[in-house]
Formats: structure tokens, C-alpha cells, sequence
């Protein structure tokens, strides 16, 4: 669905921010795209979604050429800025207005899902909070039905139920040929949503992994000390240490902001 070939992508008068990057998505998965601010993640959706054009490099999505801004490709894909402006209409204007530029645009999970939200449809957008806004846009990308989402930083201005109800839409609103990317700093509130991780590092992808595969060569565990234990990476925290180790003796939960720590720590944690 995504294939990055080689990509160069540099803002004028500033050092290169991609040099030669290359990724491979298919659908059918919830992507998570972390880093730390400045790392690249905004430019690269940019990319992914035809708003910024790379210097050099082949970018393939949905198999097209994003910079040519089709109408058959746009039709394919949403995505949702953390910055964006909505007009002074009401919910069902807005709907009304913009749901017939996607084919596959779902009126009932629409409504199901500003339901859930609780926004009635005679709500003016220009009217209401940050966090409601964002909902709302949340719920009109997931009845899009679009190949793909981008979503980046969507968490951001939710309180903790908002949170709560946008992973529980995601999860719930999502079918076998979509793929989702989710750019955010907030590792925690992704860490039940997402089937993969990247991470980004100045410009440079340092971790693309099925979590599968992170839960099946690493072990993450609290632990009152450190002897004993074949330490890859730690952390201090109040009595003891949070801990990432080799070769688990049993399942685990990934704690996603541990990992994210050990790898933009430079730590060789798993196995290419």
C-alpha cells in the first residue's frame, strides 16, 4: 500500500531531514509512528498524503504517485492534521457537504459513531470545543471507510474518556484492507491500539517491528533490583526498576514508552 524507495527530502536553507529512507506498509494494520518532536513523523504523512513533495526518492501509495493529487487517490485517503480549521456549519452541513468525495463513505457508522461521541448533528463545529472538534474528525476519517488514515497527533486536546472512546472507535471501526498510521509522541495512549511500531530519529527510521515480534525476543518486567537479571535496558523508578530483558521466560505486556526509551537511546535491543 506504502512503498518509500530511496527517499531525500530537505525544508530550504536546513541540513536534510531524510536521506535515502525507504518503508514498506501493507494494509490490514494500526501503525504506530513515534518519535520525539522535530523527528520527522509530521513531514513524512505529508509526504504519504501528496502535501509535500520529496527531492528525490520513489513514493508509491495506493498505487499512485502522491505529489499528482488525484482525485481518484484522494478519495482513497484521510488525513487529519494536528493543526486544521473547521468551517461555521453544523455537523450534518459539514457531512452533507464533504462525505460524497469518498465512495466509500459509511452514513450509518457515521451516525453510530457521533453517538458514541455524544455530538448531535445540529451542532455548529465553529461552536464547540478543541477536543470535540477532534472528535468529530475522528469519527468523519473512520466512516470514510478510506484505505488509509493518517492521523497525526490524534490524541492530543482529548481529555482521559475521549482518549478511552477514540481507541475503542478505532479498534471497533476498521476493516481487513485499511491500513491506519498514527503519529504521536503520547506513546502510552496508543500502546493497546496498535499492531506495529515505528520509530523515527532525526530523519532516520531506528525500529519498524510487529509488536508480535518485540513480545517474542523481549521481556518487560518491575523489578526490586538488577542482579541476577540479563539487563538490556533499565530504568529507575520509585523501589525498584523497570526493566527490559532477553528471551522471556513467559508472556509479557510491552511497555511502549520503556521501548520507545531503549531504542532513542541508541540500545541494541532486538535482533534486525
Amino acid at each position: 500500500m506504502i512503498k518509500l524507495q530511496n527517499l531525500c527530502y530537505h525544508y530550504r536553507k536546513k541540513e536534510e531531514l531524510f536521506k535515502d529512507l525507504n518503508l514498506d506498509l501493507s494494509p490490514g494494520k494500526i501503525v504506530g509512528l513515534l518519535g520525539k518532536n522535530g523527528s520527522g513523523k509530521t513531514t513524512l504523512l505529508k509526504i504519504i498524503c501528496g502535501l509535500l513533495f520529496p527531492k528525490s526518492g520513489q513514493v508509491q501509495v495506493l498505487d499512485h504517485q502522491p505529489k499528482l493529487r488525484r482525485p481518484v487517490f484522494l478519495g482513497q485517503l484521510f488525513f487529519i492534521p494536528e493543526e486544521f480549521h473547521l468551517p461555521a456549519v453544523t455537523i450534518d452541513q459539514y457531512i452533507e457537504a464533504n462525505s460524497g468525495f469518498y465512495p466509500t463513505f459509511d452514513q450509518s457508522l457515521m451516525r453510530q459513531l457521533l453517538k458514541e461521541c455524544e455530538l448531535p448533528s445540529g451542532t455548529f463545529l465553529n461552536q464547540i470545543s478543541f477536543g470535540q472538534k477532534k472528535k468529530f474528525l475522528i469519527t468523519f476519517a473512520l466512516a470514510t471507510k478510506c484505505k488509509l488514515l493518517l492521523l497525526d497527533e490524534p490524541t492530543n486536546g482529548l481529555d482521559i474518556p475521549s482518549k478511552s472512546i477514540f481507541r475503542s472507535m478505532v479498534a471497533g471501526s476498521l476493516d481487513n484492507d485499511q491500513l491506519v498510521i498514527i503519529s504521536t509522541h503520547q506513546v502510552k495512549d496508543i500502546e493497546n491500539l496498535i499492531d506495529s511500531m515505528i520509530i523515527l530519529d532525526q530523519g532516520n527510521i531506528i525500529l519498524n517491528k510487529d509488536l508480535s515480534e518485540v513480545s517474542s525476543q523481549l521481556r518487560f518486567s518491575k523489578r526490586k533490583s538488577l542482579d541476577g537479571l540479563a539487563v538490556i535496558y533499565s530504568e529507575a523508578i520509585p523501589g525498584g526498576f523497570n526493566v527490559i530483558s532477553a528471551l522471556p521466560e513467559e508472556p509479557s505486556v510491552i511497555d511502549m514508552e520503556l521501548l520507545f526509551n531503549a531504542v532513542t537511546s541508541g540500545t541494541q535491543i532486538l535482533k534486525p
